[in-house]
C-alpha cells in the first residue's frame, strides 16, 4: 500500500486559504502533511495541493494566504445560498442518478453568463507559484459538463496544471467551464467535495474537508469503504474560530486573512493529535 495519502477538499478562496494556513500550523510544529505519498485535491483543494506540491516552502504559501500585500488577484464572485440552491436543488428533485445529476449540473453550468475562461484562467495562472506538474503522485478532480463523467488528472494525462486546476475549480453557474481537448470540464466538486475514494490503496489518509454541504454524506461513505479497505482515517473540519472566519460566502476574497490564521493556530492545535498519525 501507499504510505501516506492527503485529501484536499473544495471551499473556495476561503477554503484555500484555511486549508493552507492549516497545514502550515501543522508544519510549525512539526507535522509534515506536505511529506504525502499521494496527494488529491478537488476544487480549492486542488489548488492547495498544487501550491503544495510546487516545491515552494509552505510558510512562504502561507503568507500569500495571510498578508493581504501578497495575496494575488482574485474575482469577486457572489454567490447566493438561495440561488443556488433553487439551481441545484431542481436537479437534485428531478434526478436521483448521479451520472444523470452531473449532466444536469454541466448543462446549468455550460449556459450560464460568466467571465471569459482566459480571465478566469488568469486567477489560476497566479495562484500557482509552479506551473508544472510535480514529482508527486498528485490527482485533481474535474467533471465532463456534458457526459457527466468524473476526470482525474495527474502528470501522465496531458494536461497542463493550470488547465487541470482550472478545470476543478470551475463552479458551476459561477466560473466559465474550462476547455480541454474539445472537452468542457466543471468544478470536481460536483462529483464529490472531497473525493477522498481516490486515496484507496493508502495506509493512512489525512482529509482536510473545509466545507459541509447540507444533505451530502458521501465523504462519511468514502470514508467507511477506506477504513474496510484497512486504511486509517482522519477527517478535519473547521473549528468554531475557523469556521467564524471562513463566514457565509466561501468566494469572498476579503476572507482570505482571517481564514488563513484561523487555520493556522487550528493546525498548530491538532499537531499533537495528528503527530503520532502522520509519522
Amino acid at each position: 500500500m501507499t504510505r501516506r495519502g492527503l485529501v484536499l477538499g473544495g471551499g473556495g478562496v476561503a477554503g484555500i486559504a484555511w486549508e493552507t494556513g492549516l497545514l502550515a500550523g501543522l508544519s510549525e510544529s512539526g507535522v509534515q502533511a506536505a511529506d504525502a505519498d499521494r496527494v488529491i485535491g478537488t476544487s480549492a483543494g486542488s489548488t492547495v495541493a498544487a501550491q503544495l506540491t510546487s516545491g515552494v516552502p509552505l510558510q512562504e504559501l502561507y503568507d500569500r494566504q495571510a498578508d493581504p500585500a501578497l495575496q494575488t488577484r482574485e474575482l469577486v464572485a457572489d454567490l447566493d445560498p438561495a440561488v443556488a440552491e433553487q439551481m441545484f436543488g431542481a436537479a437534485l428533485q428531478e434526478d436521483t442518478d448521479p451520472a444523470a445529476l452531473r449532466r444536469r449540473i454541466g448543462a446549468l453550468a455550460l449556459a450560464a453568463p460568466t467571465v471569459s475562461e482566459a480571465e478566469r484562467r488568469e486567477v489560476i495562472e497566479a495562484r500557482l507559484p509552479v506551473h508544472a506538474w510535480p514529482e508527486t503522485d498528485l490527482r485533481i478532480v474535474a467533471v465532463d459538463a456534458a457526459t457527466g463523467e468524473p476526470r482525474v488528472f495527474d502528470r501522465e494525462s496531458g494536461v497542463g496544471l493550470v488547465d487541470a486546476v482550472a478545470a476543478s475549480c470551475a463552479v458551476p453557474g459561477t466560473w466559465p467551464p474550462v476547455t480541454i481537448g474539445g472537452a468542457r470540464y466543471i468544478d470536481g466538486g460536483v462529483r464529490s467535495m472531497e473525493n477522498a475514494d481516490l486515496a484507496s490503496g493508502c495506509e493512512r489518509v489525512l482529509v482536510l474537508k473545509a466545507m459541509t454541504v447540507p444533505d451530502v454524506h458521501e465523504l462519511d461513505d468514502q470514508v467507511a469503504a477506506l477504513r474496510a479497505e484497512g486504511s486509517t482515517v482522519t477527517v478535519v473540519e473547521p473549528d468554531e474560530a475557523s469556521l467564524e472566519a471562513l463566514g457565509i460566502n466561501p468566494l469572498d476574497p476579503a476572507v482570505r486573512g482571517p481564514a488563513a490564521k484561523a487555520g493556522f493556530a487550528q493546525g498548530q492545535a491538532l499537531a499533537v493529535l495528528l503527530a503520532v498519525f502522520w509519522r
